[in-house]
């Protein structure tokens, strides 16, 4: 079977954080398409071979929670995985209430979000 670059949408309105999750998930062997914001997102229309969503969860305008169940009652109920500057229970309980695959608050690890990403797509991680 041929090795196939898995998609990753990611949707992050800091320019250096976008760049640097590009870039790590690129040298991870996956494709990234970023957006720096939720409607930015919505008006693209999520790419038909996305296999998950990393969305910041305090955007402008709508926030990545928002965004989630958006795409979900569109029919796109793709994998997430929350990143956030502000921790806190309530937004942690909210994430709960997604299935998100991943929470990570920032600074998260690049090996953080590489494990989650993996276990998103169903990719096998060396760890």
């Amino acid at each position: 079977m041929a090795e196939q670059k898995q998609t990753v949408v990611v949707v992050e309105d800091d320019a250096s954080m976008s760049e640097a999750i590009e870039r790590l998930l690129h040298a991870a062997g996956f494709q990234a398409v970023t957006f720096p914001s939720a409607e930015a997102l919505l008006q693209a229309g999520a790419p038909a071979a996305a296999g998950c969503l990393v969305a910041d969860i305090l955007l402008p305008g709508l926030s990545g929670f928002d965004l989630y169940w958006r795409l979900a009652e569109s029919g796109r109920k793709l994998p997430v995985i929350f990143i956030t500057a502000r921790d806190s229970p309530s937004t942690r309980r909210q994430a709960d209430e997604t299935s998100a695959v991943a929470y990570l608050p920032k600074p998260f690890s690049g090996r953080q979000l590489i494990n989650a990403v993996s276990r998103a797509l169903g990719v096998a991680t060396d760890k």
